[in-house]
């Protein structure tokens, strides 16, 4: 950005609709497809509302709760009013690094928080049996599987992952395939960033290990990418199907999707008394607070786990008899 493209360090008069489209222009390139669709689609939606008329610098924390309210009272649910709340507090947070304004009042403002069930995760076994079941229908797609459930990769990371990002036992997880639609009906996949934008590496166990030197040796002359076909990387919806065959052969309750083997990653992790910062970690999450809340009943495991092994540990051995006092 040139000297005199520079954001000047004050609110200048801006409106909250002006705020959204300085974020817009220098957020955008760096969104998916997906992202750019559901980012713009609230954008705009905040900007339908007479919140977007307010000026940056007199906005306030009673402003956005007032703007909540106006969304109940219209019938908006929580989930559509968390997501026009995120795209408002990324915008003005940006004016705030930018020194538009001091403080972000967006941020301070609350927001109801959803009541939720915990979610259910499946078994080993079940994890075990469409895994051997995707086995059946091509090798390789027991092994997207079983990546998925190792390494807690998302469908649209397993579709970009290569063969040589596999060095000294680790994976590198660096980016995702995104779908293009060329408007004739065709589709384009392509590189992109990963869903935070981050690179992580996942140690693999050594079974895993294993099946990626065995596939490879075969394989790595078709395509440089683990699950493709050709030069290009796979079809996320290729490793979709696997899944959903998979799962239909090993006799699975239709609920389970294939993000479920991710999830079933991190619950057995923390569960099994794992820290929730490697975990986290794993799952390529930013901050371990969000592994925290979504995973919030499998800490409960392992706080239950934790309570019975430190009770434990302080009974009397069977061996031992205390002496009578006095």
């Amino acid at each position: 950005m040139s000297r005199q493209e520079r954001p000047t360090s004050n609110a200048a008069g801006r409106t909250v609709s002006d705020t959204l489209e300085a974020w817009r222009e220098i957020s955008e390139p760096l969104w998916t497809q997906a992202t750019r669709r559901d980012y713009v689609s609230r954008l705009k939606q905040v900007q339908a509302d007479s919140i977007a008329a307010v000026s940056l610098a007199g906005l306030s924390v009673s402003d956005v709760e007032c703007w909540h309210a106006r969304m109940r009272r219209v019938g908006i649910g929580e989930a559509a009013i968390r997501g026009r709340h995120q795209v408002l507090r990324a915008a003005v947070a940006q004016s705030v690094r930018w020194e538009w304004i001091g403080i972000n009042p967006v941020a301070n403002a609350r927001l109801r928080q959803p009541r939720s069930k915990p979610r259910e995760a499946m078994t080993p076994d079940e994890v075990r049996g469409v895994i051997s079941c995707a086995a059946t229908i091509d090798p390789i797609a027991a092994l997207a599987l079983r990546v998925a459930a190792v390494a807690g990769a998302r469908r649209s990371e397993l579709a970009a992952l290569r063969w040589d990002e596999v060095v000294d036992g680790k994976l590198t997880i660096d980016s995702s395939v995104e779908e293009v639609s060329n408007g004739d009906r065709t589709r384009t996949y392509t590189d992109a960033p990963t869903k935070t934008g981050t690179t992580r590496s996942v140690r693999l166990d050594a079974s895993t290990l294993e099946e990626i030197a065995a596939l490879r040796s075969t394989r790595e002359d078709v395509s440089p990418f683990m699950f493709s076909l050709g030069a290009s990387p796979a079809p996320p919806a290729r490793i979709g199907w696997w899944w959903t065959r998979a799962r239909d052969l090993a006799g699975l309750d239709k609920k389970w999707r294939l993000h479920d083997l991710r999830h079933w990653s991190a619950t057995i992790g923390i569960s099994s008394g794992h820290d929730v910062r490697t975990v986290a970690g794993r799952l390529g999450h930013a901050n371990p607070a969000m592994t925290l809340r979504v995973y919030a009943h499998a800490v409960e495991n392992a706080d239950a786990s934790l309570a019975a092994h430190l009770g434990h540990l302080l009974d009397p051995l069977p061996h031992v008899k205390l002496r009578a006092l006095g």
